[in-house]
Formats: structure tokens, C-alpha cells, sequence
């Protein structure tokens, strides 16, 4: 996975972190921390100018978020249930869970949009629901940037001051990367086998 997060960097320059970031929002498993922590790396050795580095990460982010959205608005509220009814387990959710967060995303949509920003998984999942309760287009895709845009300078500030700090800090990355994967998707099978509806009929 890192080494095909850096040759896309090294080959395509800004267009690699673009189509990543894309990539990222559209395959969750693919982590912004490792795309993002190796583009600081590259603005640490002059590759990349960092608010250029920022600039084409949250337009490529804001993309990926945008699909979620688009299929979110085209499935709608109302046609999920049989879905959730049939296959709950696998997204660890019954359908009370679900008008739970329908009722609260209606009240607090663009907040959550914002926030979830900064929480793995949930960055990228939370445009389905967006798109469910038909968000504003407008308030989506300016929620969705903000809050991409702190997100992402912090993990590519963190990279180049790495970088700068460390010889070689990219071939740490790899690493760090499969544990941060391999954790959560331990969470995940470990959510999926302990899961029971709270359905009482």
C-alpha cells in the first residue's frame, strides 16, 4: 500500500495526491494519514509546495465525499430500510439506529459534516447520510472542505516537520500504516461478530 501511495506521488506529482485523496474517500482502507504524512515528507525535501500540497488534497477529497453524497441523495431515506433490514450486520446497524441518525443529522447536518472531518472511517461515510436527508449541495461541499482543510495541513505539517527533522522518515510510514489498517479492521470484525440488533420484532 505505501509503495503504491508514493510511486502514484513520485510519478504524478500534485495529480497522484489528487487522485489518492479521490481514491481515499471512495476505499476507505486507503488512509489520508499515510497519503498526506508522505506529501509533508515531499514538501520537507522541496518536492511540493505545502498550501499547493493542501489545496489539491481537499479539492481531491471533497470529490470522493461528493460521490458518497450523490449516491446517498439517489438511494434516499425511505429505500434503505429493506437494505439495512437484510444486511445490518455487516454495517453493524438495525434500522432504529438509522432513524436515530436520521433525526439527528436532520438537526445538526452541517456540524456533523464538519466534525466528521476529523475521524477516520466516518470522514468518508458520513456523506451517505448527507446525501440521504438531501443536505444543501452547497452547505455539503463547503462543510466537507473546511473541515478537510484543518485535517489535511495538520497531517501534511506533521509530515514535513518529520521530514525535516528525520533522514529517511518515509520508510517508517510503511509500517505505521498496517498496524493504523490492520486495527481497524480488527474493530471492524470484532464490531460484526458481537453485533445483535436492538430490534424487538
Amino acid at each position: 500500500m505505501t509503495d503504491f501511495i508514493l510511486n502514484l506521488i513520485q510519478s504524478w506529482g500534485y495529480v497522484g495526491i489528487f487522485i489518492l485523496m479521490f481514491l481515499e474517500n471512495v476505499f476507505p482502507p486507503i488512509p489520508s494519514e499515510v497519503i498526506m504524512g508522505l506529501g509533508g515528507i515531499a514538501v520537507a525535501k522541496g518536492h511540493f509546495d505545502f498550501w499547493t500540497l493542501v489545496a489539491v488534497a481537499v479539492a481531491g477529497t471533497t470529490a470522493g465525499n461528493w460521490i458518497w453524497y450523490g449516491i446517498g441523495r439517489w438511494i434516499g431515506y425511505e429505500r434503505l430500510k429493506p437494505f439495512i433490514d437484510r444486511h445490518g450486520r455487516w454495517l453493524t446497524l438495525d434500522w432504529s439506529e438509522v432513524e436515530r441518525l436520521h433525526a439527528f443529522f436532520l438537526k445538526y447536518g452541517p456540524a456533523i459534516v464538519f466534525v466528521a472531518r476529523f475521524m477516520p472511517v466516518a470522514r468518508t461515510m458520513v456523506s451517505l447520510p448527507a446525501g440521504m436527508v438531501k443536505m444543501n449541495q452547497a452547505k455539503f461541499l463547503v462543510w466537507t472542505a473546511a473541515g478537510s482543510t484543518i485535517w489535511i495541513a495538520a497531517l501534511a505539517g506533521a509530515g514535513n516537520w518529520f521530514g525535516g527533522k528525520f533522514a529517511n522518515l518515509d520508510a517508517f510510514v510503511g509500517p505505521v500504516a498496517l498496524v493504523a489498517i490492520g486495527s481497524l479492521v480488527a474493530l471492524y470484525i470484532y464490531r460484526v461478530i458481537t453485533w445483535k440488533t436492538k430490534q424487538t420484532s
